[in-house]
């Protein structure tokens, strides 16, 4: 397989990762003002991804750095062009972070309303400013190429901020926000389990509905053209995972509701891919200009090097993340949280799966 190819694929499976990791946990985020009735059920929710949720980001950082390695046009100009977009998630996820360590720090329920309301911001703006670029990725940019080369980005934050952009930024948020409940209801017994399922539930019904709108939308753009079949074909997939992960929900089936719900995130960002193929970036300006995958690519013995090092590297993490995903299997209660504790929110999961 020709490497450029082969690195373009890897991409995108490291944004799958990324989105099916880390969006479980933005959606447990985004859970904790509707499912938090006190602050040991928030406590309860938080610690569901107490010992994964920084691991589960660093596909972000891979992902990032293997676009810069392989494909350094396409970083830069998507980098430049959604500078203020990426700043707005990046310093998301500062905070989001920053909460998750220092909200069991304060002395009061002011201290930790804070940082729990920069736990929901920070988990809702992600994926809603992701999917809005990434949509904008399919729909086409204004973008041109420089003379010296490269291309450049033409357009504004509000360029992105148009009806398919937003409304593919509000699929991938409840999609997020659906993955993250039956995560919840997946890592927890009792009343918070059946709640966890009950709102899924009902946010899964609106997602398929706004789901839909996206994917139908997507399709539509690419009618007629060469790879039309296959964009059909994993949208209609991802249709199919998302309408059986709602069943298994509601059969109480948990886990075969997030392997579902996991497979529909997957089928949607390569239905994405596969509808950029063979470009990286689309121009709306004139398809001329757009930014092709070779073109874009860096050199044979660059993308060789980096090939290797995957082939060894690649393996081990995937074992890691496994295993730390075996280790902390267990699912939490209540009880496992004394109302008057204020432990640390990884030691207090590490120490009710070791219980």
């Amino acid at each position: 397989m020709d490497l450029t190819l082969l690195w373009f694929l890897l991409v995108g499976v490291l944004l799958i990762g990324y989105f099916v990791l880390d969006g479980f946990d933005f959606g447990v985020g985004m859970a904790l003002p509707f499912l938090g009735k006190d602050n040991v059920d928030r406590r309860l929710i938080i610690n569901t991804i107490g010992p994964v949720w920084d691991l589960n980001e660093t596909w972000l950082i891979v992902a990032g750095a293997c676009l810069f390695a392989a494909f350094p046009e396409w970083y830069a100009t998507m980098f430049s062009g959604f500078y203020l977009a990426l700043l707005l998630i990046l310093v998301a996820l500062i905070f989001r972070g920053v909460s998750f360590e220092y909200r069991h720090q304060g002395k009061g329920p002011k201290w930790t309303g804070w940082f729990d309301q920069f736990i929901f911001w920070g988990s809702l703006l992600p994926p809603l400013l992701w999917g809005t670029a990434f949509a904008n990725l399919v729909q086409g940019l204004p973008i041109v190429p420089l003379e010296t080369g490269g291309w450049v980005y033409t357009g504004t934050l509000l360029t992105l901020l148009n009806p398919y952009g937003l409304l593919g930024g509000l699929t991938v948020t409840l999609l997020c926000f659906t993955h993250g409940l039956v995560f919840i209801a997946l890592k927890t017994v009792g009343d918070m389990r059946e709640r966890a399922r009950k709102l899924a539930t009902k946010v899964g019904i609106v997602t398929i509905l706004v789901a839909a709108g996206f994917l139908t939308w997507t399709v539509l753009q690419r009618v007629g053209e060469p790879n039309f079949t296959a964009v059909l074909t994993l949208s209609a997939l991802a249709a199919v995972a998302l309408v059986a992960g709602l069943v298994f929900n509601l059969m109480g089936r948990e886990g075969w509701a997030f392997t579902f719900n996991a497979a529909t995130i997957a089928f949607a960002l390569l239905a994405i891919f596969m509808a950029l193929f063979p470009y990286l970036m689309i121009s709306n300006i004139d398809e001329a200009y757009s930014m092709s995958i070779q073109g874009a690519a860096s050199s044979q013995k660059t993308l060789e090097l980096m090939t290797w090092v995957a082939a060894f590297t690649l393996p081990l993490v995937l074992v890691y993340q496994a295993w730390t995903y075996w280790i902390f299997r267990k699912r939490l209660s209540r009880d496992q949280i004394p109302a008057d504790d204020h432990e640390d929110t990884h030691s207090e999961d590490r120490a009710a799966v070791a219980a």
